[in-house]
């Protein structure tokens, strides 16, 4: 059974940085397109970074300059690096696991930018 388990988020001052990870359990993570995606306080989803398998990129315009998403294949793990925080990065953040139909979702982990 697949199991998708986000860590990293908490409170950050902006201009702050924060380590995100998405970590995956009964599965190569290498063989799954991960996106991050985040819940604002307005409730809109909104998508922040993909890796896919081929490890091409996509990010949210308004965090590209300033994010970058990797993949450990030794951890089984992805994560986005977050720097220069703004208080609109606030929201919480799921990550989804997708091989053709294999589609798996992480609970969430909280990130607020705040001073």
């Amino acid at each position: 059974q697949v199991q998708v388990v986000e860590s990293g988020g908490g409170l950050v001052q902006p201009g702050g940085s924060l380590r995100l990870s998405c970590s995956l359990s009964g599965g190569n993570i290498a063989n799954y397109a991960i996106t991050w995606y985040r819940r604002t306080p307005i409730n809109q989803r909104e998508l922040v970074a993909t890796l896919n398998t081929d490890d091409t990129t996509e990010y949210l315009w308004s965090v590209q300059a300033r994010s970058s998403i990797s993949r450990d294949k030794a951890t089984n793990t992805v994560t986005l690096q977050m720097n220069n925080l703004k208080p609109e990065d606030t929201g919480v953040y799921r990550c989804n696991a997708v091989r053709g139909l294999d589609d798996h979702w992480g609970r969430g982990t909280q990130v607020t930018v705040s001073s």
